[in-house]
Formats: C-alpha cells, structure tokens, sequence
C-alpha cells in the first residue's frame, strides 16, 4: 500500500511544470490588449460623436459579440491556450462562457440543449454575483442610513 507521502512524492513527479513566470506575463497581457482595444472602440465611437454613456454600452455590446464570434470559430480557445486567465477579463470571459456551453448543446436542440444548458458555466457567476450585490447593497444601505 502507498502512503500518503509516497503519493504526494508521485504526484509532484508526474505532474508538468508550471511556467509561472510566463503564464503571468502572458495573462497580463493579453487581458490588457483586451482591454486596450475596449478603450479603442470607445474612444472611436466618442471621437465619431457617440454620446459617452451610449459608447460605454456599445463598446459591451462590441467585445461581447467579438467574444462570441471568436468562440463561435474556435480562435478564442487557441487563444486562451496561450493566454491563460487573460482571456478571462470580465465581459469577454463571460460571453466566451455562455457561448461556449451554447455551442456544446445546440445538437440536443434549442429548448432542451441551448436554452437548458447556456448558463451551465455562467449561472454559478450570474447566482454569486447578484447575491453579493444583495448583501453589499444591504450594508451600503445600513451605514448610509445609520
């Protein structure tokens, strides 16, 4: 029988090494090219005469639709490969998240598959979000009003 720190040793022999350093590197950047480019689409559509409220939510709507067609293709995973958690940048990660689960169910139909299972990966965030803006809304209110 193995024990316990036989397996760890095993474990820690199988495993691959991890490129901390570059995978950091390239999280950083590649979330912040994201980034770069949603203030490129915003400062366009502000130089074009967008109302800035306006060009803040075209600017979403832009990234989100980008995020979708390049999952839709398969370039966001090539992407992310390389990247890491720099594809993770909010708004683009979650529409990669939706999208990606839409795509894996869309041959089980459109009720029962995509409309079932497109917030398989999204819903925990979606759930988790809207409690924490619950109980931080709460504690706004309580020291606002206290």
């Amino acid at each position: 029988m193995i024990t316990k720190e036989q397996y760890e040793k095993m474990s820690k022999r199988a495993a691959p090494s991890s490129a901390v350093a570059r995978n950091t590197a390239m999280a950083f950047l590649t979330g912040g090219l994201i980034c770069t480019v949603g203030q490129g689409i915003f400062s366009l559509l502000s130089f074009y005469g967008t109302p800035e409220t306006e060009a803040r939510t075209w600017t979403s709507v832009i990234l989100v639709v980008l995020s979708a067609l390049l999952t839709g293709t398969g370039i966001y995973e090539k992407l992310a490969k390389h990247a890491g958690a720099g594809t993770l940048v909010p708004i683009t990660g979650f529409s990669n998240a939706v999208s990606s689960s839409a795509i894996e169910a869309r041959s089980e139909g459109f009720v029962l598959g995509v409309g079932a299972k497109i917030f398989t990966i999204a819903g925990p965030v979606i759930l988790y979000g809207t409690a924490a803006c619950v109980i931080y809304g709460v504690f706004y209110y309580l020291m606002i009003n206290i």
